[in-house]
């Protein structure tokens, strides 16, 4: 039986001193500009604090990106700041950026992924790498930001070492999946690669020598308590040692592993299925991601977004988590994207089939 464990951070989830079960997700701003659905959005991390307006992408069936800024540090309205629309000739499907913020890959259903410079404000192309078959589905940075993984329909997961001077290598393909790859995702504070697929698996890829010879030492399938249709995404919690994974088997599930502190020394610990949240879902969850301060929000083909929260008062062997809220219609079509942004006061992005993306903040 499970005993209750405290999420990474939950204790912060009052997050503005308030009872966090009276909040309410409210609607800022609704972001029009996309010609087609929006498939994904990524907050700049080295924005949002020191005094830097937050800053994000978004990525559109319209083959386009653009560049949405805070227009100031007092206000949480967002400005287009570029529309990068001269690289890619389909979908890009995913963009992410480096840790730095100086950097933006995306990932195109035209086969390519390409990497832009922001460069005083201006964003060039500084690379565009080749290599996978057919559509690139998603993009990744490794914390140090001189690894960048990229997964496609063609089964394989793409390591590249991004080098100075923008040079990038591949130094990898990994081969182990049986179908399309969705997504990829490196973990927050050390190399290893996390992939998730139609394949309904989740597998872990670790470097164990250091000597480019990645392999797959995990695989979070069926047999293993997982997921039983196709893994759509995952996200850490801040400290990297919970994960959350949501399918379309209408579920969400939430993994952890133990000894982060000594795993980043070398040596690889295993992941164990923790909890399922089930029956919160009635049609297939596309994305979830993790609040720093343990909020874990889900964005679905219902047009709903859901909050989860530690389940404090929870019995010995009760649900780990429980719903905070739902936001019905949060947009008119399926929700492909939700990510929360950095800095003290998160916010929310959403992004949608309906071609639009909001923002939104947890408030009283």
């Amino acid at each position: 039986m499970l005993k209750k464990k405290k999420a990474a951070g939950s204790s912060e989830c009052c997050c503005v001193g308030m009872a966090i079960e009276s909040m309410e997700l409210k609607e800022i701003q609704k972001l029009q500009g996309h010609t087609d659905r929006v498939w994904s959005i990524d907050w700049n991390p080295a924005t949002g604090h020191s005094g830097i307006p937050l800053l994000f992408a978004s990525s559109s069936g319209d083959k386009t990106v653009r560049v949405w800024e805070q227009t100031n540090l007092s206000s949480n309205l967002f400005t287009c700041k570029a529309v990068l629309d001269e690289t890619h000739t389909r979908t890009v499907r995913s963009c992410a950026w480096s840790p730095s913020g100086k950097l933006l890959a995306t990932a195109s259903f035209d086969a390519t992924t390409a990497i832009w410079e922001n460069v005083g404000g201006d964003f060039e192309c500084v690379s565009t790498l080749e290599g996978h078959e057919n559509e690139v589905k998603s993009v990744s940075w490794n914390a140090s930001g001189n690894l960048l993984a990229t997964c496609s329909r063609d089964k394989s997961v793409w390591i590249w070492e991004v080098q100075q001077g923008n040079e990038v290598e591949c130094v990898s393909v990994l081969q182990g999946h049986t179908q399309d790859v969705k997504m990829v995702k490196w973990h927050p504070t050390m190399d290893v690669l996390f992939s998730c697929s139609y394949d309904n698996t989740i597998k872990v890829w670790a470097d164990e020598d250091e000597s480019d010879d990645w392999q797959c030492v995990q695989t979070l399938g069926e047999p293993n308590n997982g997921h039983t249709s196709t893994v759509w995404a995952l996200s850490f919690n801040a400290r990297g040692d919970k994960m959350v994974t949501c399918s379309d088997d209408l579920t969400v599930k939430v993994w952890e592993t133990e000894n982060i502190d000594i795993q980043s020394g070398g040596g690889f610990a295993p992941w164990r299925h923790l909890c399922t949240l089930t029956g919160y879902h009635d049609r297939t969850v596309f994305s979830v991601h993790w609040s720093r301060e343990g909020i874990l929000a889900s964005g679905a083909a219902d047009d709903a977004i859901r909050l989860f929260v530690d389940n404090n008062e929870s019995e010995v062997g009760g649900p780990l988590f429980k719903l905070l809220l739902k936001k019905e219609k949060a947009h008119d079509m399926d929700i492909n994207c939700v990510q929360w942004s950095p800095g003290e006061k998160p916010l929310l992005a959403s992004a949608s089939d309906d071609g639009t993306i909001k923002l939104w903040e947890l408030a009283p």
